[in-house]
């Protein structure tokens, strides 16, 4: 299987310039675990930041939400596959890097994201359908 067919073509992103405050905002809002953090420029690279980021990096140190800025806690860059990747691979990918999702480009744009939830929610439909996805 090929992971274009259970990307998640509906990013959500937050500019790196933005505090952590509105990615706690929109993270809790829409239910999201990540952001994809847009780059300050040309020269930059996407960013992704986590629940886990925020949660340890800002809370869990008692930091002012709204003096950090999102750049700060973020990890760059972030892990970029072709669309016609097979999942079997992914998971190698994913696993290696320890890394809970991958995002999937075309040239310099992202166009999905992979998440080790979207992996397991497409294994189940596939062995529903009497098939295997890995």
């Amino acid at each position: 299987m090929k992971i274009e067919e259970i990307m998640i073509k509906k990013i959500e992103s937050i500019n790196a310039d933005a505090p952590a405050y509105n990615a706690i905002e929109k993270m809790v809002d829409k239910r999201l675990r990540s952001l994809l953090v847009n780059p300050r420029d040309e020269k930059d690279v996407y960013g992704v930041v986590t629940v886990r980021d925020i949660v340890f990096k800002v809370l869990g140190k008692n930091l002012d939400s709204s003096k950090i800025k999102v750049e700060e806690i973020a990890s760059k860059p972030v892990i970029c596959i072709n669309r016609d990747m097979e999942i079997e691979h992914v998971i190698s990918l994913m696993n290696k890097f320890n890394i809970a999702r991958v995002f999937i480009h075309e040239g310099k744009e992202i166009i999905g994201v992979v998440s080790l939830l979207d992996i397991m929610a497409a294994a189940l439909i596939e062995r529903a359908k009497g098939g295997r996805v890995a």
